[in-house]
């Protein structure tokens, strides 16, 4: 019996070994956006590392943000990325982490004459977000009643920039990286810091999700990570900021 025991369990490691890892993910440069070549980006390269260590199949797809938050929710062998990691999502997925920790930001249009000193200040302003973007939730858990749900970030930008929405969420690398692109927006109010991780479905073999987070781990422990976010114009002290 102990040997049919031992038979099983190998073959259950073996099947999963064999199953090609789904990652989906949204447009949100610079972390994940789609190139002639494929998906690229600061997360998308760490992830690229992470499965060439550990030595298993996978593919990248970038979709619309909701489908790929639906897909990794519903469907074995999922991952979304970069995902927000709060108390709403924590118990529907596997977790490996972090990709990313960063600051969230309030931003307005450069020409606004909005000024907020607190959060509830914001409440009387139309805030774009993305469906099932972790802001999503964060605005609803904070009692806002004007939000306006976009499918991407950059629809989300758009609104921005044409005046249909006041306010919009992201986080604070993101916000640079508009700015630095000449995006006509500036920082309205600094919120709390935030998490971002690799979401995979909660069926995830437990292997799978422990080599994955043994890698990402030595990324961040050998500097890799940061160099990685230096090749996208970002700072690399997200993490280390967080841990003070």
């Amino acid at each position: 019996m102990k040997h049919l025991i031992l038979a099983f369990s190998i073959g259950l490691s073996a099947a999963a070994h064999a199953e090609t890892i789904h990652f989906v993910t949204e447009e949100y440069p610079p972390y994940n956006f789609s190139t002639a070549n494929g998906a690229s980006g600061a997360s998308v390269d760490q992830i690229a590392l992470i499965m060439k260590a550990v030595e298993l199949p996978y593919e990248i797809e970038v979709l619309p943000w909701a489908r790929a938050f639906a897909l990794a929710e519903s469907e074995p062998f999922h991952c979304v990325f970069t995902t927000g990691h709060d108390a709403e999502r924590d118990k529907k997925f596997r977790w490996i982490e972090p990709l990313l920790v960063d600051q969230m930001i309030m931003v307005r249009h450069r020409h606004s004459a909005i000024e907020l000193r607190t959060l509830d200040e914001a409440k009387q302003f139309i805030v774009g977000t993305q469906r099932e973007d972790f802001s999503a939730s964060y605005l609803k858990e904070h009692g806002f009643q004007r939000i306006d749900y976009a499918s991407s970030l950059d629809s989300t930008l758009r609104k921005l920039i044409a005046g249909r929405v006041d306010l919009m969420m992201t986080s604070e690398k993101t916000f640079e990286t508009m700015r630095a692109e000449g995006k006509p927006v500036e920082a309205a109010l600094v919120l709390e810091g935030k998490q971002y991780g690799i979401a995979c479905h909660i069926d995830m073999p437990d292997e799978i999700v422990s080599r994955m987070q043994v890698e990402l781990n030595r990324l961040i422990a050998t500097g890799s990570q940061d160099r990685i976010y230096e090749q996208y114009g970002l700072r690399p002290d997200g993490i280390k900021q967080a841990a003070k």
